[in-house]
């Protein structure tokens, strides 16, 4: 097998776990398979990086003498605001040559601006996936998921998802039982599938304003099970569906059902990653009513089904 150059870009105000998260799971790759991975760290000098912490990171070497690696990883931190157009101007020239390019965070924003996610579906940290979005009408972004893998490209979300990118690496390099092994290692249990949403159903959504639609994002979080169509909240409400509907469209900034939709999602989500509730009872209170019905839910927004969902991401019982 040959060996792998993992190549980790530093710069003067990057996030030190979006680096040392990733590099952690290719250096335990390495323990657990000898001359697999060769990591290095580059960057525009070879004079030690500031991260966003203060944390002073040393570089191995220079991006000029760096030479074309395996796997490019490019992090994100508030360096990304304003970077260095020497930084750009090399991803643009060598970021193609890489078998891998890697983003973790905003680093996805250094690579919109080098020109190499145009015609591409990517991901970023959440709060700044609508900056990427705008500023960049080229790429595809996607605000959901920890992570994209778009041929060569691949891009994280906030932070630790680049250590769950990492790990879906390791797997398709090594096998599933090397990157089990660097997970429990980590104390990372399970990798999460990439189509995991970054975050809950009351996070992706704004907290209303007036109070009766506070109450009712509040109701549908504790009764997933109950009838929730637009008719009941808007008469819990007190409001006509017409009203009702448009007026939590305005303040959440999304609709009624698709909010409902996100918390029996999570609600399901959080009973087969924490209790041995049977599938068919986690569908009934989760508000499916079928497990046929909950299925359909999860593949078409996690692209995968709840008992793989459930292998894939409950911790495995401590031994």
């Amino acid at each position: 097998m040959a060996q792998r150059t993992v190549l980790v870009v530093l710069f003067d105000g990057v996030q030190s776990l979006d680096v040392t998260g990733p590099l952690e799971v290719f250096a335990g790759a390495e323990q657990h398979t000898p001359g697999t991975y060769r990591i290095r760290t580059a960057a525009l000098d070879d004079a030690p990086v500031r991260t966003s912490s203060g944390l002073t990171l040393v570089p191995d070497e220079s991006l000029a003498r760096a030479g074309t690696p395996h796997t490019l990883l490019v992090p994100g931190g508030q360096g990304t605001r304003r970077p260095d157009p020497r930084l750009t101007d090399w991803l643009r020239e060598h970021g193609p040559d890489a078998e891998r390019l890697v983003s973790v965070c905003t680093g996805a924003i250094l690579l919109a601006e080098a020109g190499l996610l145009d015609g591409r579906r990517a991901t970023t940290h959440w709060a700044y996936s609508a900056k990427l979005a705008r500023d960049h009408p080229a790429v595809e972004v996607d605000p959901d998921p920890i992570y994209i893998r778009d041929g060569q490209v691949s891009t994280s979300a906030g932070v630790t998802s680049g250590i769950d990118l990492a790990l879906a690496l390791v797997e398709e390099d090594l096998g599933r039982e090397a990157a089990l092994t660097v997970a429990r290692h980590l104390v990372v249990f399970l990798r999460r599938p990439g189509n995991q949403a970054q975050f809950s159903a009351q996070l992706a959504a704004q907290t209303a304003q007036r109070e009766p639609l506070r109450e009712i994002q509040q109701w549908i979080t504790e009764h997933p099970a109950d009838d929730l169509g637009v008719e009941s909240l808007a008469a819990r409400a007190r409001l006509s569906p017409r009203h009702f509907a448009r007026a939590f469209r305005t303040e959440t900034g999304t609709t009624p059902g698709r909010y409902v939709d996100r918390v029996r999602l999570e609600h399901a989500r959080r009973l087969l990653e924490d209790t041995t509730d049977g599938i068919e009872e986690i569908s009934r209170t989760s508000g499916y009513g079928t497990p046929e019905a909950m299925r359909r839910a999860f593949v078409r927004t996690l692209g995968t089904a709840p008992a793989e969902y459930r292998r894939r991401f409950r911790p495995s019982p401590a031994h």
